[in-house]
Formats: structure tokens, C-alpha cells, sequence
């Protein structure tokens, strides 16, 4: 009796140490656990953004305009190209009378109307032009190509434009042909030669890191500082016909005069 009795005891005591040191165990491995030395914390600085942090805003509005590009390219061009006719030509103005600070200088709109006319009928031709350019004149040597295009641009298309751009801007001023071709003749010569200090550095960086539809917009930041420069020119030129223009009248006068005092004379001496 005492064996059958004592066995079930035995074994409810046994479970009862078992289960008792399981709980002291896992009560210690839980305070193990909190007292174990946490890492520091990481108090060095985050790394500075990269290049493409600042460079993204500046990037898209050029990915917006390639885009754009893309879908219509010719009534971008035309866009762009007035634009950059209209700025260059206020810029021109504002050259010329120190801001519009000088007494009575004021903006003239039928200036600005003219450089529009202008720019509407060359854009699309310059377009094409330059994807011509880009197109032609490939060779091995990334060098020899630059040049040679560097060259075909500055000996056939800057006289042709300038010609086309100040003989507009005779006529539209109400220039006789006499006068446009003393326009032309003053105006063309001087600025052939002071594009080659301007434009070559232009084409060369956009025909080498720029993408086809990249480059007019990349050329039009440099075209509103040359409309400038040529838009000024023509203003001097126009200044200088007026100039000569009265001069002239001013000797055509004295010569009527001389003739009209020598037929007096002879009169007076026939009498």
C-alpha cells in the first residue's frame, strides 16, 4: 500500500520541481536578456546628399523641353525661338539707354514686333540647319569632325543670317534697297568676325556632350546674349544712316543754294 501510494506523490512532486525550475530559468534568461549592453548609438552625421540631389531641379525643366521635343518639334522651336528673339532685343534696348534710366528713353514695342516678324520666319530653317550639321560631316576622328562642322557653320550660315537678320530689320523699318544694302554692307562684315569669338566654343560643347534635341535649347541661352549684341549693332548702324542721311541732305541744301545764288548772278550779269 505504501509503494502504490507513494509513487503517484513522488511523481507530482517531481513535476512540480521540473516546472518550478523551468520558470526560474526562463525568469533568468529574461533578466539575461534586459541587462545585456545595448550597441551605442550611431551619433555620426548622414552621409551629404549627392551630385543628383542639387543637379535634379536644375535637370528638369530640360527634360520637360526634350519631351516636348519630341511630341512637336517645330512649334517648340518656333516657341523658343521667339522668345529668345523678343529677350535679346529688350536686352538690346535696355543696353542702349543704361536701363531706360536715360531721359526720354522708353521701350519701343515696334522694335520688339520687328525681332518677332524675324524670328518666326527663320526659325524652323535654323532647326533644320542644325540637325543637318549634326547629321553630316561625321568623320573618325571626333576632332576633325568638330572642325570641320565648326567651320561649314561659321563660313555658310553666319553670313547668310546676318545678312538675312539686318536686311529684315532694314525693310521693316521702312528701308529703301539703296538703304538695306548700306545696312547690310556696314553691319554683316563686323559681326562675321566677332562671331568667330563667340560661337565656335558653342557648337563645340553642344555637338560633344549634348543630345540632337538638347542643342537648341542649349544654343538659345547663348542666342539671347548674341540677339543682343546684334540687335545693338543694328540700332548703331540704323543711328549711323540717320546720321549720314542728314549730312547728306544737309550738302544737297547747300548745293541748291550755291546753284540758285550762281543762276542769280548770271541773270544780274546778263541784265
Amino acid at each position: 500500500m505504501n509503494i502504490s501510494f507513494s509513487s503517484p506523490r513522488s511523481t507530482l512532486q517531481r513535476l512540480h520541481q521540473l516546472t518550478r525550475r523551468n520558470i526560474l530559468h526562463r525568469h533568468q534568461q529574461t533578466r539575461l536578456d534586459s541587462t545585456k549592453q545595448q550597441p551605442p548609438p550611431n551619433t555620426s552625421s548622414p552621409p551629404p546628399p549627392s551630385w543628383a540631389y542639387y543637379t535634379t531641379p536644375l535637370a528638369s525643366p530640360f527634360r520637360a523641353y526634350s519631351a516636348m521635343q519630341s511630341r512637336r518639334p517645330l512649334l517648340v522651336q518656333l516657341e523658343s525661338t521667339l522668345i529668345i528673339y523678343w529677350i535679346g532685343d529688350l536686352s538690346a534696348q535696355a543696353v542702349g539707354s543704361a536701363g531706360f534710366s536715360e531721359p526720354g528713353s522708353r521701350y519701343e514695342p515696334i522694335r520688339g514686333l520687328r525681332a518677332l516678324v524675324i524670328a518666326g520666319i527663320c526659325s524652323v530653317p535654323v532647326y533644320k540647319w542644325f540637325l543637318f550639321l549634326g547629321r553630316h560631316f561625321n568623320y573618325g576622328s571626333h576632332l576633325v569632325s568638330l572642325g570641320v562642322k565648326i567651320c561649314v557653320n561659321q563660313i555658310c550660315f553666319a553670313p547668310v543670317f546676318n545678312t538675312y537678320f539686318f536686311g529684315m530689320q532694314s525693310l521693316l523699318s521702312g528701308g529703301t534697297w539703296e538703304e538695306t544694302k548700306r545696312r547690310v554692307v556696314h553691319t554683316v562684315p563686323v559681326s562675321f568676325w566677332n562671331s568667330w569669338k563667340f560661337w565656335p566654343a558653342v557648337t563645340a560643347f553642344s555637338f560633344t556632350y549634348l543630345k540632337p534635341q538638347n542643342r537648341p535649347i542649349f544654343a538659345g541661352c547663348f542666342a539671347v546674349i548674341w540677339q543682343t549684341y546684334l540687335s545693338w549693332l543694328n540700332k548703331n548702324a540704323e543711328r549711323g544712316e540717320g546720321v549720314s542721311g542728314k549730312m547728306e541732305e544737309r550738302e544737297k541744301r547747300v548745293e541748291r543754294k550755291m546753284v540758285g545764288a550762281a543762276k542769280k548772278t548770271g541773270l544780274r550779269s546778263k541784265g
